[in-house]
């Protein structure tokens, strides 16, 4: 494991975003495993600069993301679809054709599952993966429990992980109960991955997922096993 800390959120996501432009310009076809949330924004937005700048193509690049709310349309701000083509897509050269998002609508989740696994597989995997952090460790939306979820599946959220996403909503009663995301053995199996801490409230589940037992209880803390991790944060 590399962990590399900064004294603040745009240092974060300039690392971040070096890896990743780096990954592009090395490996132009690259599969990029994509977060949402807060913590990645600033990532993309020095992506984003970049590829205005000339530095960076992602004409060749697919992409497919970690997970999506259950019920919610790709139109729906709300919906991971949405963010990533808000804060990301739409500002950059990719074909909208290869950006993969596991679609909460469909109404039959488990045939949606076991297609989001055989879309990474054909894919080849993923060679860089991004990811936070939740302050319950989860990874995408796995959540902790008692074993580690493999493959792609549905979960229930957690009540600390839908009061934390309540921001993002007008009330907390709005936020999905449930949600789609990758396993732990696709995100594990990607050749390279990042994972980006913002924040001091941070600091103890950093600590507790790359300092202490790997534990389903904290599922960040998997990634203690994989050969090439890098931790990037702002905490103390």
């Amino acid at each position: 494991m590399k962990l590399i800390k900064t004294d603040s959120y745009e240092k974060l996501s300039r690392q971040a975003a070096n890896i990743l432009s780096a990954q592009v310009i090395l490996k132009p076809r690259s599969v990029l495993g994509l977060a949402t949330g807060s913590s990645p924004i600033g990532t993309y937005r020095q992506l984003i600069n970049w590829y205005n700048k000339g530095d960076l193509d992602f004409s060749q690049v697919t992409t497919v993301n970690l997970d999506e709310y259950c019920g919610l349309a790709a139109d729906n701000p709300q919906s991971y679809r949405y963010f990533m083509n808000t804060n990301f897509f739409d500002h950059i050269n990719i074909d909208k054709n290869r950006t993969h998002v596991p679609n909460g609508l469909n109404p039959d989740m488990e045939a949606e599952c076991h297609r989001y696994d055989a879309l990474i597989e054909s894919l080849g995997g993923i060679d860089l993966q991004l990811l936070g952090i939740g302050h319950n460790g989860h990874i995408g939306f796995n959540e902790p429990k008692g074993s580690f979820e493999k493959t792609t599946h549905i979960v229930d959220l957690k009540p600390s992980t839908i009061e934390a996403n309540a921001r993002f909503f007008e009330s907390i009663d709005e936020v999905p109960k449930r949600a789609i995301t990758m396993g732990i053995k696709s995100i594990m199996n990607a050749k390279k991955i990042i994972l980006i801490a913002n924040g001091q409230d941070k600091k103890e589940i950093v600590k507790r997922a790359f300092f202490g037992p790997v534990t389903p209880e904290v599922p960040a803390s998997i990634l203690q096993l994989h050969p090439d991790l890098t931790v990037i944060c702002n905490v103390d």
